[in-house]
């Protein structure tokens, strides 16, 4: 990894907004209502308690949210092929998304009790990009599931200022090469997910320091 250009998806797509400038906008707009809408998940989900559930329709929403009004295609899995520029992966054909969709959230819900919550996480954020099934909004969906089922595993919407997607889109060149490494795995497994893991778990600390850095008004890290 070089720069944050790389791992981006390259479709035919009806874009709704072709300016550069407003569709900026509307992406800043939307990353609001996307992280919104996670939250009420979240909440929802930790008072459902043993009985939540990782389901396609929390993906799907979560698309939605971000990228409505700039894709025709948003809450929807993406109907051709697509790549990815920069990475050697390549995304299964359209066809088989809802399916490894399923899968993904099956694998979730089976190991919810015995896995841990950094395992989860990393294996979302993982899978659903190995997956890659949209036409856009890949990256930001998979964030913002990863950080869904990390708090709901954990119990609580975790507090701090800057959140473990934050993170991320401040730095993107970390987060690329634990993707890439995750990509060597067989597509049914075992999964080597050790540099997601470690990353996310590093995330999760600095977002946690920052509460007490609020609260003490003192720079820990």
């Amino acid at each position: 990894m070089t720069d944050e250009t790389r791992r981006h998806s390259v479709a035919s797509e009806a874009t709704l907004i072709t300016d550069e400038i407003l569709r900026a906008e509307a992406e800043a707009r939307n990353g609001l209502l996307q992280y919104d809408y996670a939250c009420r998940a979240i909440i929802d989900a930790i008072e459902k308690g043993s009985s939540w559930r990782l389901r396609p329709s929390l993906l799907l929403g979560l698309h939605r949210e971000a990228l409505q009004g700039i894709s025709s295609y948003a809450g929807n899995y993406r109907p051709a092929s697509v790549v990815i520029e920069g990475s050697r992966h390549k995304p299964v054909d359209a066809h088989r998304v809802p399916e490894l969709i399923e899968d993904l959230c099956d694998y979730i819900n089976e190991h919810w009790t015995r896995s841990t919550a950094i395992h989860l996480a990393s294996f979302a954020m993982w899978r659903l990009n190995w997956i890659h099934p949209f036409s856009d909004g890949n990256g930001r969906t998979s964030r913002m599931i990863s950080y869904a089922v990390l708090c709901i595993k954990l119990g609580l919407l975790l507090p701090g200022q800057k959140t473990i997607p934050d993170q991320i889109v401040e730095n993107r060149t970390p987060y690329f090469a634990a993707l890439e490494q995750a990509d060597q795995n067989p597509s049914e497994g075992p999964f080597d997910l050790s540099a997601m893991e470690e990353l996310l778990g590093n995330m999760l600390a600095a977002q946690l320091t920052s509460v007490m850095e609020t609260a003490t008004g003192k720079t820990l890290l």
